[in-house]
């Protein structure tokens, strides 16, 4: 097994580094909507609720806080399908079917973030299925945890090695 590039590590690194935020970023989600559910939008947790808002304005806050995340995610993706992956396949072959599978997931997730983000323009327009948005919140988190997990595995060593070396 080569070792990795210096640069290589760099881009190892941020990728890592993203994956961490995504990470993060969708456990505040899922915070966020648990104190909704529950009437109690604690604002140390969820950082952008105030105390004294009414369940209406806390629901259109999680609903920003939800759509920032999904075109965050929805960029990231962007991004890994459009450069990433064909830059590595054309590298090593090899990798194709990972890079495949790895874009099939990204559609699928992309159709979760649209149905999440249905389910909380209902909530912002006066409806009260605060399940519905647990349930797609939930299967965002079982989706995308493992593919993060996944893409860092099969993918990290290949950008390490694969990376031009600077002399």
């Amino acid at each position: 097994m080569e070792e990795s590039t210096r640069i290589g590590r760099a881009q190892q690194d941020l990728l890592r580094q993203v994956h961490d935020h995504l990470r993060s970023e969708l456990a505040g989600i899922v915070d966020a909507v648990e104190q909704v559910a529950e009437g109690t939008a604690d604002p140390a947790t969820t950082r952008s609720m105030v105390n004294a808002l009414t369940m209406r304005q806390n629901y259109w806050t999680l609903g920003s806080f939800c759509s920032g995340y999904c075109r965050t995610l929805t960029m990231h993706h962007g991004i890994e399908d459009a450069a990433l992956f064909p830059g590595l396949v054309a590298r090593e072959p090899g990798i194709a079917g990972v890079a495949e599978r790895l874009s099939a997931e990204h559609e699928v997730i992309h159709e979760v973030l649209a149905t999440l983000d249905g389910a909380l323009v209902a909530l912002v327009d006066g409806g009260s299925d605060v399940p519905a948005v647990r349930e797609q919140v939930q299967r965002l988190s079982d989706l995308l945890l493992p593919h993060l997990a996944y893409e860092e595995e099969q993918l990290l060593p290949v950008i390490g090695r694969l990376t031009e070396r600077v002399v």
